[in-house]
């Protein structure tokens, strides 16, 4: 069966399910692989359950009409998030970065659905497996996509951008993510910047921040929409952000911190360029509430908690640090867990966030993990695992202002049920 003849198949079911145990009904079963599970195991049972077909790529046990013999079931899925993808024709956003992703992405969703019917990435399902589920859950009454891309490694946005094939694209910013499987910063840079490699050979267009000279230099030969302080000003941050995007409209976000600023102006940034009314635009913005552990403002007793434990690394973990060092609040309590994916950096890039913890003279500083415990600090206390501070009969003050921030393995947010 070619992909044509699957992709007519996929039209008349009800989408795809690649997990046995949650299958939707008359949905196609695909039976991916895995270090450690074998979808082509499930496939009899995913039929069972009420899916229309199953697509193997292993002889099954018995034979069954509704059996769909690939050569690989992951490249098949790939390549039919493809066909479809050109079957809808629509405009599609492509998304990366080090840092933000996931935010200025429901940022952009939340603006253009405002005058569009937008479907983007779930969650952070933006790997070559959410990638394509992505593609696959738009359909003809679709009139704008977004897909967010990640990455650990370089390449990866690579095959990306080839499964989705990007109108539009936008990188957030390069930092000091996934050392380990980049190999360093520059390998960040080069890895992120595979976005623009395909838009540049495929004749797309960029959203561009011309503040961030390194990623203006990213972008060289490439066509260009624009915006920076001048055409999105700051006017405060103290806590939420507020951005003007014209002489008569003042927009107030529920976000914090002077780093999403620019997830903010690029949703700006994109709204004007597909016509979303700018008081349309700001509703979008105006109506976004960050939740899942990202940036969030929690009030507990007397308690105010900034929540984002979703995700870290080095440039994550310095700008919350300084964004907090500014946040108003007389008792502030640092909490910070490890920052994972970082090779041999490992050490020395906590020792420089446990420093800069330090340096600015909070109330208390709790550093949580094996690799924090390590580092050289003064007044600090450490904790090898969450279990081990859980355990100390750590007193937490009242009448203070937190800071939440580690890596999704550290999952701080257990915290809040000791707070």
């Amino acid at each position: 069966m070619n992909i044509a003849e699957l992709h007519k198949l996929f039209l008349s079911a009800e989408g795809i399910s690649t997990d046995s145990r949650n299958i939707s009904p008359n949905s196609i079963f695909f039976a991916l692989k895995g270090e450690n599970f074998n979808g082509n195991q499930f496939a009899q049972d995913a039929l069972t359950k009420g899916a229309c077909f199953s697509v193997i790529d292993e002889l099954p046990n018995k034979e069954d009409e509704r059996f769909i013999l690939v050569d690989d079931v992951l490249k098949t899925l790939q390549d039919l998030a493809n066909f479809h993808r050109n079957y809808i024709g629509i405009p599609i956003i492509g998304l990366t970065g080090s840092n933000g992703k996931t935010t200025t992405k429901e940022l952009i969703k939340s603006v253009l659905e405002t005058k569009f019917k937008v479907v983007a990435t779930k969650g952070n399902l933006n790997n070559h497996i959410g990638v394509p589920l992505t593609l696959l859950s738009m359909d003809k009454t679709t009139e704008i996509g977004i897909v967010e891309m990640g990455a650990n490694h370089l390449k990866e946005i690579e095959l990306l951008s080839e499964i989705a094939e990007p109108n539009y694209g936008y990188i957030t910013n390069f930092g000091k993510a996934h050392l380990e499987g980049f190999g360093g910063v520059a390998g960040v840079i080069q890895g992120k910047s595979e976005l623009f490699s395909f838009l540049r050979r495929t004749r797309g267009k960029v959203f561009l921040n011309t503040d961030d000279l390194l990623m203006v230099d990213q972008a060289e030969g490439l066509e260009h929409i624009t915006f920076n302080k001048k055409k999105v000003k700051l006017i405060s941050s103290e806590p939420f952000i507020k951005v003007s995007c014209n002489e008569t409209t003042e927009i107030a976000s529920n976000l914090i911190g002077v780093y999403n600023y620019t997830n903010i102006a690029a949703a700006v940034c994109v709204g004007h360029h597909f016509e979303v009314p700018v008081d349309k635009i700001k509703f979008g913005i105006e109506n976004y509430t960050p939740s899942n552990n990202r940036s969030q403002i929690i009030s507990k007793d007397s308690n105010k908690i900034i929540l984002d434990a979703y995700n870290a690394n080095p440039s994550s973990m310095r700008a919350a640090l300084e964004n907090f060092s500014i946040t108003p609040g007389d008792n502030k309590v640092v909490m910070l867990g490890d920052m994972f994916e970082l090779g041999e950096e490992s050490a020395k890039e906590h020792q420089e966030i446990a420093d800069l913890a330090e340096s600015f003279n909070f109330n208390e500083v709790i550093l949580i993990g094996k690799a924090f415990s390590t580092t050289s600090v003064k007044n600090a206390l450490l904790y090898d695992s969450f279990e081990a501070f859980k355990n100390s009969g750590y007193e937490f003050p009242s009448n203070s202002t937190y800071l939440i921030k580690g890596s999704r393995g550290m999952a701080l947010e257990r915290i809040l049920d000791l707070l």
